[in-house]
């Protein structure tokens, strides 16, 4: 049950979503500072005797993105849960004018964000009694992946499953990278937290999803998804190599955990075809073997042709990946019903 004054409006998606904007009580460049949360419910009495009719499913996108796959809440509606989605601060519905998108100083910060949105499902921390009647599963993507990572071994019990689509839980570069650029990222941090630093995303992941047809065609998607990301930070770029660095030296977050991936990589060099079929973001192979340090209860799914958002994937990998799911959640959600 959401909180009993939550408001929800008609959302950009169209019906059956809503959306909620949640205050932060965090005063930010231009103002306060908002989350918003997106909800799609599934009808009372198709759901009653679905397998996942106990289940609230939290999901928070990437970098430089926001939430609109309304296929994975399909998904898991079709199965009884009630769906919500998290724009963290900065970010697409939560954005306003003024404001740097995407901006964090750590990622521990957006635990006010995480728990707002949990609030409005009724898991609040001070509800006690709700997360006993109803289990919550938190799916990530990308650097949204990485933030639950380390929100649910902070917050050991609350989550009943986590499920990561290519979470960014290691630098490009690997280990070894990233221990040698840490230190001249931290100086600049402190110096200049908010400074511009190179570009890095050449376009090529749009342009993978444009021929594979899975892009967003809403206005909104020009600020709140540009072709080629928000410009970096050297704050934020800090930010995600602390959370790189707990994972490498091992975390728990308390619960079956599930890690989709492609089978394989294209490095964003130059523009290939193949880009359309492999994960042209993120370096796989580090993705898998970090993978091992987020739990003891880890399952890695590899989906072959997959891009970097699975579920954004062409047709054959994207029924993979949700077969793939499916087979999961029997074993580890509605089986520990």
């Amino acid at each position: 049950m959401a909180g009993p004054s939550q408001e929800w409006v008609p959302d950009v998606l169209g019906k059956p979503f809503a959306q909620s904007t949640l205050p932060l009580d965090i005063e930010g460049e231009g103002g306060p500072l908002v989350a918003t949360v997106v909800r799609s419910i599934p009808n009372p009495v198709a759901a009653l005797f679905a397998p996942l009719r106990e289940v609230d499913v939290l999901y928070v996108h990437g970098w430089s993105d926001y939430f609109f796959q309304t296929e994975v809440a399909r998904f898991w509606t079709r199965r009884g849960a009630r769906f919500f989605a998290l724009d963290l601060r900065r970010y697409g519905r939560s954005l306003r004018p003024g404001q740097q998108p995407g901006y964090i100083d750590a990622l521990d910060d957006y635990d006010a964000d995480i728990e707002a949105a949990l609030t409005a499902m009724g898991h609040g921390e001070a509800m006690t009694d709700a997360p006993a009647r109803r289990r919550l599963v938190l799916l990530g993507h990308s650097t949204g992946g990485l933030t639950l990572t380390l929100w649910a071994a902070r917050h050991a019990g609350r989550a009943a499953a986590l499920v990561l689509n290519s979470p960014w839980l290691e630098l490009q570069l690997g280990a070894i990278g990233r221990q040698a650029l840490a230190p001249l990222v931290d100086i600049r941090a402190r110096l200049d937290p908010r400074g511009v630093q190179p570009a890095v995303d050449f376009g090529f992941y749009t342009r993978a999803q444009d021929e594979v047809g899975t892009l967003p065609t809403a206005p909104e998607r020009a600020t709140w998804r540009p072709d080629r990301g928000f410009p970096t930070a050297p704050g934020w770029l800090a930010a995600v190599l602390d959370g790189h660095r707990r994972i490498a030296a091992g975390v728990e977050v308390g619960c079956p955990a599930l890690v989709m991936l492609s089978a394989r990589s294209t490095p964003p060099l130059t523009w290939k075809e193949s880009m359309t079929s492999s994960d042209s973001v993120l370096v796989v192979d580090d993705i898998a073997r970090a993978a091992t340090r987020i739990g003891s209860l880890v399952t890695v799914a590899r989906i072959d042709g997959a891009i970097h958002d699975v579920f954004l994937s062409r047709p054959e990998p994207r029924a993979a990946a949700y077969r793939a799911l499916d087979r999961w959640i029997a074993a580890y959600v509605d089986h520990a019903r």
